[in-house]
């Protein structure tokens, strides 16, 4: 299956390859990263190799690299995973590398992978879970349309402590409205 590249204003959403792994394993290296997405497994670096050069033959799945329109450097991922073709719906996840959080491309991003869920794949529903620790990411969220379905307690770990989950989704019907009022 031929992975697709979507083109936006400011970032080209490419699939994953091989040569992204040692950005890739720097992202997996910090530590603000690591607690606002709920990451907990650690990772050899032959296991980051050998999952970005495997990504462009997954199957029921779409990894994306976020780069900025005019260079091919990886500044994050966005995911669109557990993809169930038949209920119509799949899971979308998001990190940005330090350096580039908070610039634009997080909102960018999650709009083409919409657009492309919804338009490209046929999808009905999109969903994700955003740890309740992390404000801004469920500020990011909500401002693009996904609306709250509920929370789980105590989903993830917080250090020695725990974190709950915010569980949030977007129907296809909520992205057409949104793509009229634009």
């Amino acid at each position: 299956m031929q992975k697709p590249t979507l083109q936006g204003e400011m970032l080209v959403l490419r699939p994953i390859r091989a040569d992204d792994a040692d950005a890739m394993w720097d992202m997996l290296a910090d530590p603000d990263g690591r607690r606002l997405t709920g990451t907990t497994a650690t990772f050899t670096r032959p296991q980051v190799d050998a999952w970005c050069a495997s990504r462009g033959t997954a199957e029921g799945r779409y990894d994306f690299a976020v780069t900025a329109n005019g260079s091919d450097d990886f500044l994050g991922e966005i995911v669109l995973n557990d993809i169930d073709d038949v209920v119509r719906k799949a899971n979308m996840r998001l990190v940005m590398r330090p350096a580039y959080r908070g610039r634009g491309y997080g909102t960018e991003g999650i709009e083409l992978v919409l657009g492309f869920a919804f338009d490209g794949l046929g999808l009905h529903r999109v969903e994700l879970d955003v740890l309740a620790i992390n404000a801004r990411a469920k500020s990011l969220y909500e401002n693009i349309g996904f609306r709250v379905e509920g929370r789980r307690r105590d989903a993830y770990r917080d250090g020695d402590g725990w974190c709950d989950a915010i569980d949030m989704a977007m129907l296809e019907d909520e992205y057409r409205a949104t793509q009229v009022a634009s």
